[in-house]
């Protein structure tokens, strides 16, 4: 029946029901588990998963490296979780707020053996929802019937494996004429992805040549930077540059994606800021909190320029490895465009950072 949910919306629902605090149903290889964020969980919850069987907190090799737990699927650990903690020891292991204060989280018992890739679907689900990469999960018996009874969104994840990892659909809603500080002669284009997340953005200036390298800029989301004007980085600058750049030129596009904090979300990169404020760099606070130091999906960026009938660019960047995933993603980089602004005494050291461990040429 075609009232019934696709693949792809019932993992979008999964992604909802992850930020909620609600468990949702994982199975496949013969195995199923129910997946709760430990961000969210409370204590009712807590000790009605703890009914069902053994429970494990799985947490990425980032953070159960700054834990000293043993990460023995090597990129993921599955720790077990006391009979007699409370959800304050769960979130102590998930989140790294208190980590200096309170630096002895263990002993941690960590599971060895067995399938793992259930725990590793569901700290995928838990980095796309923008929750802290930390999942508590128990084992069931009979997948379908307990996703039934308790009214719980299920997913096979073989089934689901190559939607899980790909980037979306995209598809355009609208676009209309859009007169801005920089160029009157502006256009804003919304894209909206097929999974039902977040829009993303494209504004073009003039009316810049299909068949020729476009002036390009993959710009993300930066709240802080852009709207707040943050002297903690450098988007803001970079945003504005850019576009008066384009606007000299007479065309060009910026696209303007919604992948706040490198991928993380708004809410774990203050989280990250706060641990920059007890002496971690950029890269260290986001492991800490369980992610890669880029969590961005640069290929929506690439099928939006596809989509508006761009497949060359001139990019306005710092970083090689856009230039990488735009070519790997089948758009041709003729230039690389220097954007070196926005140096100030509060992000020298981010922007150091980013030179020496993430390769940009700043």
């Amino acid at each position: 029946m075609s009232l019934l949910p696709t693949l792809t919306e019932k993992l979008a629902r999964a992604r909802a029901d992850l930020r909620l605090g609600l468990g949702v149903v994982l199975s496949g290889g013969g195995d199923a588990v129910v997946a709760i964020a430990a961000e969210v969980v409370d204590n009712t919850r807590l000790n009605d998963l703890r009914a069902l069987g053994t429970l494990e907190l799985a947490l990425t090799a980032r953070r159960a490296q700054t834990l000293k737990a043993r990460a023995y699927d090597g990129d993921l650990a599955r720790v077990r979780v006391p009979s007699d903690v409370d959800r304050r020891w769960v979130r102590a292991l998930a989140d790294p707020a208190d980590d200096l204060m309170h630096p002895m989280k263990g002993p941690l018992h960590c599971a060895r053996g067995g399938n793992a890739d259930l725990h590793r679907a569901a700290l995928t689900l838990a980095k796309q929802a923008q929750v802290l990469p930390a999942i508590l999960v128990v084992r069931i018996v009979g997948a379908a019937k307990f996703a039934s009874d308790h009214d719980l969104t299920a997913i096979d994840v073989d089934q689901a494996a190559d939607l899980l990892h790909a980037s979306p659909a995209m598809a355009e809603v609208v676009h209309a004429r859009l007169p801005m500080t920089v160029s009157e002669a502006g256009r804003l284009h919304i894209f909206r992805p097929e999974d039902g997340s977040v829009e993303h953005y494209a504004v073009e200036i003039g009316q810049p040549a299909r068949d020729k390298p476009v002036l390009a800029r993959l710009h993300s989301a930066c709240f802080t930077g852009d709207i707040l004007g943050s002297l903690k980085c450098d988007c803001g600058p970079q945003l504005n540059a850019a576009l008066a750049q384009m606007a000299e030129e007479g065309s060009g596009v910026l696209l303007y994606l919604n992948q706040e904090g490198r991928g993380i979300g708004l809410a774990n990169k203050m989280r990250a800021y706060s641990l920059q404020d007890q002496g971690f760099d950029t890269v260290e606070a986001n492991h800490r909190l369980g992610f890669e130091d880029d969590e961005r999906d640069f290929e929506i960026g690439a099928a939006i320029l596809r989509e508006m009938g761009f497949d060359q660019a001139r990019l306005l960047t710092n970083n090689p490895n856009k230039i990488k995933m735009l070519e790997h993603s089948g758009i041709t980089v003729t230039e690389r465009v220097p954007l070196k602004v926005g140096l100030t005494r509060h992000n020298e050291g981010y922007l150091a950072t980013k030179a020496r461990k993430s390769g940009h040429l700043l």
